[in-house]
């Protein structure tokens, strides 16, 4: 599964509005081990990956420790900031808090504390270029194994500095000052891990008195990638969490271990297209082998017809002018309407006073009836092939439905 990771800028320490930057750097990697390439792009030209990452520089994020207040889900922030009132510098809106993966309440926790404007604004610009993030990491964070990584200097002529994590925090320290000596005294150097920015090696090396392992910035953003923290919490998690959750699904759907399936769903669907061919071929064929049947018919029983446009109907005319021509009244003429007309009249009525023929269309007057009369007239009628419809005092009978 393919992965961006997007190196996030370091905070500027002045007090003026959120400047978004006008490109970031980015590692993109296919297997999230390595990178396969990296460099600087605007937001909306970033690459796209199955999984969308930012980490923070460490002098960007603070970390406290307290124990986890017992509180709903949707009280939780207020209730956090509550409780670290007296260790935040800063008010309790300007920073983003974010809690330890899997703690819970009552329990002793780590909290990650970061400027709410600035991270809030960089998530906004990346995400109007069609890069949205699914997770934002800490570059380090406290753990059990002490670890020393050497940055560059922030400018020309500066000193390097020193990112350290260990059981009790994690920050960053001026490479020249005392502070960093005396966190050096405090960890076992047989368990410290050294690490430094090409740039910073010789001068961790020569501080540290010690070999120091060259790790660049795309190595150390990869390596980020494994912890569990997601600082997109509270203010700052995702709104659309059902869209999220089915991207997730399809991410996992696309990936190699679902190939199979994927492969075998495709098949499925290729054999179901070629069957439905195979059937509406068939169906085709038999409407076209019932069309020809009728037109024989037609030819058969009227060889006069030369040409065959609607075989039913042209039977039809034929069938009717063969009739008239031998003088035997059709379904639709006077003589079977009144003889249908008769055998449907309700029982106890007098003889019809007025009637109006047209050819298929018989209007008998049935002044006196009522409901059950009507009633029973359709019905019989309905029984000889003929259908009825009342109106007012009289009743039309007209040729339909089936005898």
């Amino acid at each position: 599964m393919s992965v961006l990771v997007i190196l996030l800028p370091p905070r500027p320490r002045d007090t003026g509005p959120v400047q978004v930057p006008a490109d970031y750097a980015f590692v993109f990697s296919s297997d999230g081990a390595s990178a396969a390439r990296q460099g600087r792009a605007a937001a909306d030209q970033l690459p796209r990956a199955d999984s969308v990452c930012a980490v923070l520089p460490d002098a960007d994020v603070s970390w406290q420790r307290c124990t986890v207040p017992k509180a709903p889900a949707a009280r939780l922030r207020a209730a956090l900031g509550a409780v670290l009132e007296e260790q935040l510098l800063d008010d309790d809106d300007a920073v983003h808090l974010a809690l330890e993966p899997g703690a819970a309440g009552g329990q002793s926790a780590w909290v990650a504390v970061t400027h709410k404007a600035w991270l809030a604004a960089l998530v906004a610009d990346l995400e109007r270029g069609g890069v949205p993030l699914d997770r934002v990491l800490p570059l380090g964070q406290p753990g059990s194994q002490p670890m020393l990584h050497g940055l560059p200097a922030a400018h020309d002529g500066g000193e390097p500095l020193l990112a350290f994590s260990h059981a009790d925090g994690a920050g960053t320290l001026r490479l020249g000052g005392s502070l960093a000596r005396q966190w050096l005294a405090t960890v076992d150097r047989s368990q410290l891990r050294l690490t430094a920015h090409p740039a910073a090696v010789a001068a961790l090396e020569r501080w540290a008195e010690a070999p120091v392992a060259v790790l660049g910035d795309a190595e150390r953003a990869l390596q980020a990638l494994a912890a569990p923290w997601n600082l997109r919490q509270f203010d700052l998690a995702p709104r659309h969490r059902g869209m999220l959750a089915v991207r997730d699904i399809g991410r996992t759907l696309a990936g190699p271990a679902w190939r199979p399936l994927r492969w075998g769903l495709v098949g499925l669907l290729l054999v179901q297209l070629a069957g439905l061919n195979a059937w509406a071929w068939r169906l085709d064929r038999t409407v076209q082998d019932k069309r020809q049947a009728m037109n024989r018919l037609l030819q058969t029983a009227h060889p006069q017809v030369r040409s065959v446009l609607d075989a039913p109907l042209q039977m039809q005319r034929e069938t009717d002018a063969l009739r008239a021509a031998a003088g035997r009244p059709g379904p639709q003429d006077l003589e079977p309407m009144l003889a249908a007309a008769a055998t449907a009249w309700p029982d106890g009525q007098p003889p019809m006073q007025t009637l109006l023929f047209e050819p298929g269309r018989l209007t008998l007057s049935t002044l006196g009836w009522g409901d059950p009369q009507h009633a029973t007239f359709a019905d019989r009628a309905r029984a000889a092939g003929y259908t009825t419809e009342r109106q007012g005092n009289q009743v039309v009978l007209t040729r339909g439905g089936r005898p």
